[in-house]
């Protein structure tokens, strides 16, 4: 049987206009690449004063966060009883960024040492929060008691 001239000049068009992926057969797709999410340190922003911003994310393990110091005098660190049992705690330096990947799922809390009182401090939630109960058992200081309840309050 012939095939016509026409039908096989329209194939070949639609296999070199396809992309190579499309063309692979049993092949497993490339891993995406785990997403890095930016935390900016600051003196004033949307929510007053010594704030981070974002103040909460919610992220999957293996995923990234960057906190970074847009103004000078700032860390980020966790905060003792705000991390699953078996996650690393980590500690910035001062003035410096720091990336920390989360690769256990729950609730971390984190804050800037000098501003802790202040109110600085966030939350990422990582997959599953199943030490909320924990975390929320944690007693901070001044305006960040305030701040930090109303944030573990939007987790679920």
């Amino acid at each position: 049987m012939r095939i016509p001239a026409i039908v096989l000049g329209a194939a070949a068009a639609i296999a070199v206009a396809a992309p190579a992926a499309a063309l692979s057969f049993g092949a497993p797709a490339p891993a995406p690449a785990a997403k890095t999410y930016t935390v900016k340190m600051l003196n004033r922003g949307a929510a007053g004063m010594m704030v981070f911003e974002t103040n909460i994310l919610r992220i999957k393990p293996g995923e990234s966060v960057t906190f970074t110091p847009n103004d000078m005098g700032h860390n980020a660190e966790s905060i003792p009883g705000m991390v699953p049992a078996g996650a690393q705690p980590f500690k910035g330096p001062m003035n410096k960024a720091v990336t920390v990947t989360f690769t256990k799922p729950g609730v971390y809390g984190f804050k800037c040492a000098p501003h802790l009182s202040m109110g600085m401090v966030g939350v990422v939630v990582v997959g599953n929060p199943a030490n909320l109960a924990q975390a929320k058992g944690v007693t901070l200081p001044g305006k960040a008691k305030q701040v930090m309840g109303g944030l573990l309050a939007t987790v679920h």
